[in-house]
């Protein structure tokens, strides 16, 4: 796979999103040389004679006009799938933070990763000619649109995004679970739904979370979850051994501590609930990944592309 997929200078495009994920998903194209995934590319096959009876749709009416014979052209696959892109725009998304130069890790923060995916997957929707939605939420959805596949309403979506990327709202709370049942109640036709988020739920709100899972895949909708994480600080607790002042993004609240002091019981914690999400995804059939922010962004398309093709 082309190191363009992975490269931090891709990543530091930021808000640019529209070169961001042409570029990535130019690149994955490239690295897959002969995908034994069909039906990823619906661009122009070949032409073919008309058959008597079957439908004018695709006739090639320029080919006509030059030749005066009827010719079909074909395509390697068109479908009508419809994908809902969920993304957490709470506060907890826009970690990693500097207090004290906001701009410093603006473009390597876990929300402006999960932008970029969104995006990413977006061009790939967008060049297949299936139609795609956005659903913006934190403590309450804050942005939800329905599935459409114009080049207007791309844009729209670009913008959304980067603006949210540019503009980072702190000391907001999450709702995970009320806005994945809002978004499985708005959408009315089996679809894909792609969910970005980091699921830092209270040990008592993860019961709350499972049922909204359900929810979605209740309503036949086939679900992917990326977990968006920094794997090494949040749930490996890599910090050196050394005072540290931990702020709550969402509350601001203050905590000082050596790492050390709480990274046992800190990991046992969170590994717990990992897991429980794992086994509780593996047993509604919604694809669990790990995304990784640091990882790039072949997870992501790798694991729409295999979705999509067993959709298709």
């Amino acid at each position: 796979m082309p190191n363009i997929l992975e490269a931090q200078d891709i990543r530091s495009l930021g808000s640019n999103l529209e070169l961001l994920a042409r570029q990535v998903v130019e690149g994955f194209i490239v690295g897959l040389h002969r995908s034994p995934f069909h039906g990823f590319s619906v661009e122009f096959a070949e032409h073919r004679l008309y058959n008597a009876g079957e439908s004018t749709r695709n006739m090639d009416w320029k080919v006509y006009a030059r030749t005066d014979k009827l010719f079909v052209k074909r395509f390697e696959e068109e479908t009508n799938l419809r994908c809902q892109l969920v993304v957490d725009a709470s506060s907890t998304m826009y970690y990693p933070w500097d207090e004290k130069n906001p701009q410093k890790l603006r473009y390597q923060n876990k929300f402006c990763f999960a932008a970029q995916s969104a995006a990413v997957l977006m061009y790939a929707l967008k060049r297949q000619r299936d139609a795609f939605g956005l659903t913006l939420f934190d403590d309450e959805v804050r942005m939800n649109t329905h599935c459409k596949s114009t080049t207007q309403h791309y844009q729209q979506l670009l913008n959304a995004l980067s603006l949210r990327i540019e503009n980072p709202e702190l000391n907001h709370t999450t709702d995970l679970s009320r806005c994945l049942h809002q978004v499985a109640d708005s959408i009315h036709r089996r679809s894909l739904v792609v969910i970005f988020t980091d699921a830092m739920e209270r040990p008592e709100d993860a019961e709350k979370l499972f049922s909204a899972l359900q929810h979605l895949k209740h309503n036949k909708h086939e679900v992917i979850l990326f977990h968006v994480m920094d794997k090494s600080k949040e749930l490996d607790f890599e910090f050196e051994n050394r005072p540290y002042l931990f702020v709550d993004m969402e509350t601001g609240e203050e905590v000082r501590l050596q790492p050390n002091q709480v990274k046992e019981y800190y990991t046992q914690q969170v590994t717990a609930f990992t897991e429980q999400l794992k086994l509780r995804c593996l047993q509604y059939k919604i694809d669990f990944v790990e995304a990784d922010i640091q990882k790039g962004f072949f997870p992501i398309l790798q694991t729409w592309m295999h979705k999509r093709s067993k959709m298709g």
